[in-house]
């Protein structure tokens, strides 16, 4: 079971790296934005299989959704930011 659940950490982490790409690359800041935020979203689900892993889901749970309320808040901020940029224009 342990080998499954190191197969699919590795299958997350490449999934990050496919997001990556796009936040590096991205034509637009929009682009970048989805990047980050589908980064995020791998980046949770990961911390909860690691935690599935060593068999403390109970506190990676935890420290996942405080990352995943930190995710929301960062995303609002930019996207308040960008919109503001927008009128200025």
């Amino acid at each position: 079971m342990k080998i499954f659940f190191l197969v699919i950490m590795i299958a997350i982490t490449l999934l990050m790296a496919v997001y990556l790409y796009r936040v590096v690359r991205g034509p637009t800041v929009f682009d970048r934005v989805l990047g980050l935020n589908g980064m995020s979203t791998k980046a949770i689900i990961l911390m909860v299989v690691i935690g599935t892993y060593y068999g403390r889901v109970d506190m990676f749970v935890d420290i996942s959704t405080g990352y995943a309320l930190l995710n929301l808040v960062g995303s609002l901020a930019i996207a308040k930011y960008l919109e503001k940029k927008r009128e200025a224009l």
